[in-house]
């Protein structure tokens, strides 16, 4: 737990009324921060509220307009992301930036190598590299190259980076969002040995169950500014919910009732080698239909193949009564079926071309005239679908890639919905986006569904499948182990299938 004030009164560090504008756009207004040695805080809020821009300045990538930063009680210097490891501070980002084609001991001590004589002492690295490994309680071979390992083991090397350059505060942006539930507890454990070596850790997630387990104080951010700070023992998720968005959010699943009409899309006897094994579903318009399992089971890779991005070895899909041909995606698409990524960042979005660009690319045939994209259709378009999605942004000219991780979202959305498909895939719709744009993006898929398009859900979150699920499929190791409709669907039934029980309806 954090120091009791009466054996700690000064913090490591302190950010206090930082304030930073990019144009004519507000990132921070009024936020704060404070950090004692050998506590985790929790730093939260929506998407937008500025956490990452306050986090940027603490990194070093952006300086902060107005506002007072300290660093064990001396001013912290602002100049950049080197200057800023140098004073003792390590930002860990949700997606690892290691070299792969290094070894771990090499990534550990990149531009810091250690010599002897002149010459690079790599055994003297290697030593150091384990006795860093082992500081965090965890084995890993120091001489192994980084292409290949795990999104947890690159986190590890990340941290021992960090500790090689004897940082006090530890910066930790979202990183159990790619991670199995082992590998969470795996980190936790990593996380709270820093603790008690008295490392000061900065801890951002959206998940706030892992919050409430891992974490001890909390800062809370809304607008741009900090609007509460509170020991993690003295509240509860709905007031930290009600911090958050500012106001009650009473239902974050909006699940209206729905109008179930016929089978739109059926699934027959899919197999594909090494992923999944005599796959059979149906799918109906109105309803919204969730594929769920541990992480491994094979569901994003079913979505993949019916879409067409991955060939079966066997099986067939059909839509609307006619067959669809195996591994043509273009063709899918132009039946009427829409697929929403699970990784926004890297296979749903072109991250440095404009809003209204990415918005419309789906509708380009439409949109355009012999060579030429209609450009004031074009911003027409992503006009209308960010006014439907209420997406916050300054201009839709600026690259997607300026927008929080909830806009983006909801620009892979727009960009779909926009093709006015039959059959809706979302992998993971709300994965790394805060409980304010989950319960938006809950009542569109909702709204579709009522409005008879099919929707097909691929969720980790079990409190996700059983509020918006109309029926649960559950998987195991690539096989379908049953299948539950709501009313039947509970966490114990779910999760009994999900590992390989069997449950009575």
């Amino acid at each position: 737990m954090v120091p009791s004030k009466s054996t700690v009164t000064v913090p490591v560090l302190t950010m206090e009324h930082v304030a930073k504008s990019f144009g004519g756009v507000t990132a921070l207004v009024d936020a704060s921060l404070s950090l004692y040695a050998g506590e985790i805080h929790a730093l939260l809020g929506e998407n937008g509220a500025g956490k990452s821009t306050l986090l940027k300045t603490l990194a070093g990538v952006h300086k902060a307009d107005s506002g007072e930063i300290s660093l064990e009680g001396k001013p912290f210097i602002q100049g950049g992301t080197r200057e800023s490891i140098e004073q003792g501070v390590a930002v860990i980002y949700q997606e690892p930036s290691l070299f792969p084609d290094l070894t771990l001991a090499e990534n550990v001590f990149i531009g810091r190598h250690l010599l002897k004589a002149g010459l690079v002492d790599w055994s003297e690295m290697e030593e150091r590299s384990v006795a860093l490994f082992e500081r965090l309680g965890v084995t890993l071979d120091p001489q192994s190259k980084a292409r290949g390992i795990s999104i947890a083991d690159q986190q590890i090397v990340e941290i021992a980076k960090a500790l090689s350059t004897d940082a006090r505060v530890i910066v930790m942006d979202e990183p159990t969002a790619a991670l199995s539930s082992k590998e969470v507890e795996r980190l936790f454990t990593v996380v709270r040995n820093l603790r008690e070596q008295g490392s000061a850790v900065v801890f951002v997630s959206h998940r706030l169950d892992e919050v409430f387990v891992l974490c001890d104080r909390m800062t809370v951010m809304r607008d741009g500014s900090t609007v509460g700070v509170s020991m993690i023992s003295e509240t509860s998720e709905p007031e930290v919910v009600k911090m958050m968005v500012g106001r009650e959010v009473s239902e974050l699943f909006p699940k209206l009732e729905p109008h179930i009409g016929d089978v739109v899309l059926q699934v027959e006897s899919l197999s594909l080698a090494g992923q999944f094994a005599d796959i059979s579903f149906d799918v109906r318009a109105g309803e919204i239909f969730a594929l769920a399992g541990l992480v491994g089971s094979g569901r994003s890779e079913i979505i993949r193949a019916l879409f067409g991005i991955d060939l079966y070895d066997s099986g067939t899909v059909t839509l609307a009564g006619k067959l669809l041909p195996a591994g043509k995606p273009a063709v899918s698409m132009e039946r009427g079926i829409a697929l929403v990524p699970e990784d926004r960042r890297q296979q749903g979005l072109f991250m440095a071309t404009s809003i209204a660009r990415n918005v419309a690319v789906t509708m380009l045939k439409k949109l355009t005239s012999g060579f030429r994209v209609k450009r004031l259709d074009e911003e027409s378009t992503a006009r209308t679908w960010a006014e439907t999605l209420q997406l916050k942004f300054a201009s839709l000219s600026d690259p997607v890639e300026r927008l929080s991780g909830g806009n983006q979202q909801k620009v892979v959305l727009g960009k779909w919905l926009a093709t006015e498909p039959t059959v809706l895939i979302v992998d993971e719709p709300t994965r790394g986006i805060d409980v304010g744009t989950k319960a938006e993006v809950h009542r569109l898929l909702s709204q579709k569904a009522q409005q008879g398009m099919a929707v097909i859900m691929v969720s980790s979150e079990l409190p996700e499948v059983l509020g918006m699920a109309d029926r649960v499929f559950v998987m195991r190791e690539g096989r379908h182990q049953g299948t539950l409709e709501r009313v039947d669907a509970t966490p114990e039934r779910i999760i009994t299938l999900a590992t390989g029980g069997t449950v009575s309806v």
